[in-house]
């Protein structure tokens, strides 16, 4: 075994593990970058049905208040004013409920998007560190410096750390 260097085989195969787990931890940073802008975007879907109903709600207030503008009239049929207003009172109340829900559907959609953010952000700084981890294990060939070869395993421990982090939601 002529030429062999142990010392550059660890640090090569930690530069393998390391690119390794974080190629992992860009993917999950991906994933939740992703699930965070489609969850956005359900949110504003259902926020521009919210506020679809809304309009509607208050087109049918309009209807109802000529109705009771209608039935101060002389010669008015009072009686056919009386159940438009009702009715419209009635549909305003099922077009506010819909519309109250729809906002809740869009604030949870919202809720969602803003913990994958969080989660995002999570996993690419883990990936981050991983590539700061690895950057420290070529100069530690360079210089052959222990301490550098340690500070590489740190900057990577704390890589794993946040990665742990990112998988319990944290």
């Amino acid at each position: 075994a002529h030429g062999r260097d142990d010392f550059s085989s660890r640090i090569a195969v930690m530069t393998a593990i390391l690119a390794t787990v974080g190629a992992l931890f860009g993917y999950q940073a991906g994933d939740t970058q992703n699930n965070a802008a489609l969850f956005k975007n359900n949110a504003a879907i259902k926020k521009t049905e919210a506020s679809n109903q809304w309009n509607y709600y208050q087109a049918k207030s309009g209807k109802q208040n000529l109705s009771e503008l209608a039935m101060t009239l002389p010669g008015a049929d009072r009686e056919k004013h009386k159940s438009e207003i009702e009715r419209y009172k009635k549909e305003k109340t099922d077009i506010k409920a819909d519309a109250e829900k729809l906002e809740a559907v869009s604030l949870d959609w919202d809720k969602k998007s803003e913990s994958q953010m969080h989660l995002h952000h999570r996993w690419a700084q883990a990936m981050t560190a991983e590539q700061i981890a690895i950057s420290l294990a070529a100069i530690t060939l360079l210089t052959r410096k222990k301490w550098m070869q340690y500070a590489s395993y740190g900057v990577a421990g704390v890589g794993v750390a946040l990665g742990v982090l990112a998988w319990f939601h944290i």
